[in-house]
């Protein structure tokens, strides 16, 4: 670990390539040319019998170049798991950890040529009314031996192997098929909106535009009830290029929320330079909110400066009746969380549709 950090150290100061002053980080695998294994002795006993037993000791196994090599690699990815700069040491729990994920990948890509990915909706509400206003869609896997997996659990294996582009793709066609369905259902005033996230693979897609104009058309959505959901990271780490495509998408009356807004580095001096139309204010701000209107501060910065950009909000993870009212008196206009309901397959999020005339 001495040499890792030494490492770290010397990679902390910047390069310089044509005159350019350039930063790089790295992750670091290590693995040791011996490594502990259990194994069993044979051991005669002292007494006048001749019997013997066996016993477990551990003994030392030198590794083979490949299999060295193969433990370091697992051992880089875990530390690329954990940010930038780090470094892990191997260990057998990563090799169990490693074929777990393996196949997971397995099971992912199968899944998807199964279609064992359901699209659930969680409501969102105005919270002066409690009338739903429309829907995030939300990804599930049923898996036919595992059941529900959590999208905490596949989402980064996707990402990493780049199944979460026909993932992402197929969930934006579902839910505006389904959304295009309950708009001709329950016709309201103002159309019900969905809300889809897009991920930082699709974003830079090429022909982005291309295929939501083509879905658009496909599944006959109302014009101006698509939200996409992005993160502070996306819009921050390339602010000129996705301008452009953000402008586009205004175009098309297709409107951005910031997802989990205020867990990120972006501020919103610099976010009113972008055509986005709604902050989602992190669940983990929400949270915070007590009964007689606690630990508001954050959460009235974001909602003041939003609506002097011109932005509407949404509160993400409300959980109890007494942070709706600070909510309503700070003027947030939307709410979303387990309060008005948990998200929902489409059949269940139907019926509370009709509940909700």
């Amino acid at each position: 670990t001495n040499i890792a950090d030494a490492i770290h150290q010397a990679l902390s100061s910047p390069f310089y390539l044509e005159n350019s002053e350039v930063f790089i980080s790295a992750s670091i695998g290590i693995a040791l040319n011996t490594t502990n294994e259990p194994s069993m002795i044979l051991k005669e006993s002292n007494g006048n019998s001749a019997t013997t037993s066996f016993a477990p000791t551990r003994i030392d196994c030198v590794l083979q170049p490949e299999e060295l090599l193969r433990h370091a690699d697992i051992a880089m990815y875990r530390a690329k798991g954990q940010g930038h700069t780090h470094y892990e040491l191997y260990d057998t729990a990563m090799q169990r950890n490693s074929a777990y994920r393996l196949q997971l990948e397995t099971d992912l890509r199968r899944g998807i040529e199964r279609e064992e990915f359901q699209v659930y909706y969680q409501s969102i509400v105005s919270l002066e009314t409690g009338k739903i206003t429309g829907f995030e869609a939300l990804l599930r896997w049923r898996h036919p031996q595992r059941g529900i997996v959590s999208p905490g659990e596949f989402i980064p294996i996707a990402e990493e192997t780049g199944l979460i582009t026909p993932i992402s793709w197929w969930t934006l066609r579902e839910a505006c098929r389904q959304m295009s369905i309950w708009q001709k259902q329950f016709p309201t005033t103002q159309p019900l909106t969905i809300n889809v996230n897009l991920s930082c693979q699709q974003f830079t897609e090429p022909d982005l535009i291309d295929k939501i104009d083509q879905i658009l058309q496909e599944t006959e959505l109302m014009v101006g009830s698509l939200k996409l959901e992005i993160t502070e990271s996306v819009v921050m780490e390339n602010p000129d290029w996705v301008k452009d495509v953000l402008l586009q998408l205004r175009q098309r009356k297709i409107f951005l929320c910031i997802d989990d807004f205020g867990t990120g580095y972006s501020s919103l001096s610099r976010l009113h330079n972008f055509p986005i139309s709604t902050l989602k204010i992190d669940r983990s701000f929400v949270s915070r909110i007590g009964a007689l209107g606690e630990n508001l501060e954050i959460v009235q910065t974001i909602v003041n400066l939003a609506q002097t950009l011109g932005m509407d909000v949404v509160a993400e993870g409300i959980e109890v009746q007494e942070q709706v009212n600070p909510l309503i008196e700070l003027r947030c206009q939307y709410g979303q969380g387990y309060l008005f309901s948990k998200p929902l397959d489409s059949e269940a999020a139907e019926g509370l549709l009709k509940n909700n005339k």
